[in-house]
């Protein structure tokens, strides 16, 4: 049996939570390994429906779940997260929630950047959460960032505060932004310190010793390849690499140990905030997948921009995802409709092209070429097997495959979790 690490494959928000409860139920460990609290996943398990932005999905599950050093960790946004799913009756505690000791930190002067700088570009905003993730990310690579192994040392914390002030209050200041006054960060992270130590470790060594015995690991990603920071529609990315490589990375592994790589994708598309979105529907087709698919972010509630697969964009996700197989999920949204679109290229100042380009004018005047597919009157929904599935359902789910040059995996009819058609085992390797 292999280790397996699942990503997204187009903007975010294409159904991880249930693909991912289904693989972790099968797992012994999951990790988070890049993203902090502005992506999240949805799990419905019977009658109670958990909503995760930093805890790893495993601990629904009851299997260990670490928060690798590739994640930048709110230390309020996780207690108040632990605090909630126990009120539904889970238990999270050091025995089975384990933090890589050398994560960084999000502060509070994190987010009040995070929104000073979005208002200081006006029209012009990224569409960022205002979480803090950007700042935080900023802080790790600029080597000031304030790390959870620096809670267990007083005199390096107060250092590390002073020249994180130096920078950050500079900048507030320049923005018109109040800044911020050591004294209280200080104490605030003292009293943190005790709560959250003991869930901390080299997270390296437990992996590394998870690898010896055999056990299988899924590397649970946050956001999507088309928002990663490098090869994504940047600059209206994420802060961090999305892509599956970065799950070595971002959990202190070899590359080897990574295993088989599986893409989340919607059977249309969505996306929210700012950025580029050429096969965008603002007809009434687009409003009918966002009220039939539900399409509002888990952890803003911002709804979500909703528009025609596209097929060009994916296989481009495959590519620099590293994605071995895809996990199509939401294909019940689309029962009822007549015809359906796939994009399968873009022409740009009429020349056509089968990749979204990286310079930003070039993606904003991307306009897609379609090739039109009968949609199907009878139901997907809850379907569990392909003969299950009308001919034109089974039709345009096998066309995706050839254009996106990827096999789908496993194919998601509805938001329960049995409702899968299982294709191929990604822990079969």
């Amino acid at each position: 049996m292999s280790n397996v690490a699942i990503i997204g494959a187009q903007w975010g928000d294409e159904g991880k939570g249930k693909v991912v409860d289904w693989l972790a139920s099968r797992a012994d460990i999951v990790v988070r390994f890049q993203g902090g609290h502005n992506a999240g996943h949805t799990l419905v398990v019977g009658d109670q429906t958990y909503k995760l932005s930093l805890l790893p999905s495993g601990v629904v599950r009851g299997k260990l779940g670490i928060i690798g050093n590739g994640v930048v960790l709110d230390p309020d946004a996780l207690l108040s997260e632990i605090a909630k799913v126990t009120a539904q009756g889970l238990h999270v505690g050091p025995d089975n929630l384990r933090i890589a000791e050398n994560v960084p930190l999000i502060l509070p002067l994190h987010p009040a950047l995070d929104r000073a700088r979005e208002a200081a570009r006006g029209e012009d905003k990224i569409g960022t959460t205002g979480r803090g993730i950007g700042p935080a990310y900023e802080d790790k690579i600029g080597r000031r960032a304030i790390r959870l192994c620096d809670l267990a040392e007083p005199a390096t914390l107060s250092a590390k505060l002073d020249e994180l002030l130096l920078h950050h209050n500079s900048l507030l200041k320049g923005l018109g932004a109040e800044p911020f006054a050591k004294q209280p960060l200080l104490d605030a992270l003292s009293a943190l310190a005790p709560k959250l130590l003991p869930f901390s470790e080299a997270i390296w060594e437990r992996l590394d010793q998870a690898r010896l015995d055999g056990k299988r690991v899924l590397f649970e990603g946050a956001q999507a390849v088309m928002l990663d920071v490098d090869h994504g529609t940047y600059p209206y990315v994420t802060s961090s690499n999305t892509v599956a490589g970065n799950a070595a990375a971002g959990a202190g592994v070899g590359a080897h140990m990574i295993g088989r790589v599986l893409g989340i994708a919607k059977a249309y598309t969505t996306r929210v905030g700012s950025g580029p979105f050429p096969t965008e529907l603002h007809d009434e087709i687009g409003k009918r997948l966002g009220e039939r698919g539900h399409e509002f972010g888990t952890v803003t509630g911002r709804p979500r921009r909703c528009g025609w697969f596209d097929a060009c964009m994916v296989r481009q996700a495959v590519k620099v995802g590293g994605v071995q197989g895809l996990a199509l999920t939401k294909l019940d949204v689309l029962d009822g409709l007549s015809e359906l679109k796939i994009c399968t290229g873009y022409e740009i100042d009429g020349v056509l092209t089968k990749r979204l380009p990286a310079a930003m004018g070039a993606q904003a005047a991307a306009r897609p070429i379609y090739e039109t597919l009968p949609g199907w009157s009878g139901s997907t929904r809850g379907a569990r097997s392909w003969v299950e599935l009308p001919a034109e359902a089974i039709k345009y789910v096998k066309r995706i495959e050839e254009l996106v040059e990827a096999p789908v995996a496993l194919l998601s009819t509805s938001p329960e979790r049995d409702d899968t058609i299982l294709v191929q085992d990604p822990f079969a390797g």
